[in-house]
């Protein structure tokens, strides 16, 4: 299953509707498809510059390692030189602080990945796996 533009929207969405609900500071939530490219973002109001940034190397580093971001950070805890081995080889373009997950099909398959900043990353990710728990539940009452 490719992820859909509506569905990334959804996904948006619900990661904002989630931070609103808890009260976050501004967010910046990017979908990308499996191949890292981006399909939808939104940046609240008040939500500083590189916040794009950081939620897109948040979700591209679950995508490219195939592990949700608050798995690699405390990975990269126990082995910073290989980590930082790792972002030298991509660029910069991971980040290893809670807050990217991974987006999977009904069968595990990574469809692709959200990533979020704005807030401290325990927060980005629980608004991430909100907004993945309200596309979901959309997605089931439309079929």
């Amino acid at each position: 299953m490719s992820l859909s533009l509506a569905y990334a929207q959804q996904l948006v969405a619900g990661a904002l509707s989630a931070a609103r609900e808890r009260a976050c500071k501004p967010l910046a939530v990017v979908v990308l498809d499996a191949g890292g490219h981006p399909v939808a973002f939104a940046r609240e109001d008040g939500a500083s510059l590189f916040r794009f940034d950081i939620a897109r190397a948040k979700a591209l580093g679950a995508l490219g390692m195939g592990a949700d971001s608050d798995v690699l950070a405390e990975r990269a805890k126990g082995n910073p030189v290989f980590f930082a081995s790792v972002s030298a080889a991509v660029g910069g373009n991971i980040a290893f602080s809670p807050g990217g997950v991974i987006v999977r099909d009904g069968t595990g398959a990574p469809m692709g990945a959200i990533g979020i900043s704005g807030d401290t990353g325990e927060r980005d990710a629980e608004c991430a796996l909100a907004g993945i728990a309200a596309a979901n539940a959309i997605q089931e009452t439309s079929q």
